[in-house]
């Protein structure tokens, strides 16, 4: 019985988590933005496309949070472009914002640091963890409307992610806490609406029943 009911879970986990991937096809960008979290793979993953010639400049976006203040005592934006340095991104391509507290701030002041940078922007490349790529999107349809967001993440599945991260069953808690901000965020203004599938609602709503509520808001 156990084994069913865990089965069940990563079942219904799997289907959220592929709800928030967009799966975007790759093309060239004026800039990127990799939004500041507790995955450095982020920005090791802004290295690779940078590296395609997808973008000629990126920003590093992400002060401080309570999951990340330990693994990034400098800001996530800091220690994100360290390790892009350390990846081969030249130091003149990158960009860094310091102080973003949500994903509103990372857009809204990446777009400032881009401007006064010069560097003019009609279409944007956000690189995020997998699960982020729904609300990255539809942030920054609302807080930057004037751009075409194109969103990335590294290609890995959630078994796949969970093992590289080791975040274990939290990890659900913040695939279902994500889902919850696509359905509160519109109301809020905070992010343009998205249709979500009944299928993909409902499994939801039994993680949820079963617990997984410690990222929710």
């Amino acid at each position: 019985m156990r084994k069913v009911l865990l089965d069940r879970v990563w079942a219904d986990a799997e289907l959220v988590w592929e709800f928030h991937r967009l799966r975007h096809r790759p093309k060239p960008c004026s800039a990127a933005v990799a939004l500041g979290c507790n995955d450095l793979g982020v920005a090791a993953h802004a290295a690779e496309l940078y590296h395609r010639g997808l973008f000629p400049v990126v920003v590093f976006t992400g002060g401080n949070s309570r999951e990340t203040a330990r693994a990034f005592p400098r800001g996530e934006g800091v220690h994100y472009r360290e390790r892009a340095l350390e990846l081969g991104v030249p130091d003149d391509a990158i960009l860094v914002e310091p102080n973003a507290t949500n994903t509103g701030e990372n857009i809204a002041l990446s777009r400032e640091v881009l401007t006064a940078a010069g560097v003019e922007v009609s279409s944007l490349m956000l690189v995020s963890m997998p699960y982020m790529e729904r609300r990255a999107f539809a942030t920054t349809r609302k807080v930057w409307p004037e751009v075409e967001p194109v969103c990335a993440s590294a290609p890995v599945s959630l078994t796949e992610y969970a093992l590289r991260t080791k975040h274990g069953t939290e990890l659900i808690d913040m695939i279902v806490g994500d889902f919850q901000r696509l359905i509160e965020y519109p109301r809020k203004g905070f992010a343009i609406p998205q249709k979500i599938p009944p299928i993909v609602y409902s499994a939801y709503r039994r993680l949820v029943a079963a617990g997984f509520r410690s990222r929710m808001l």
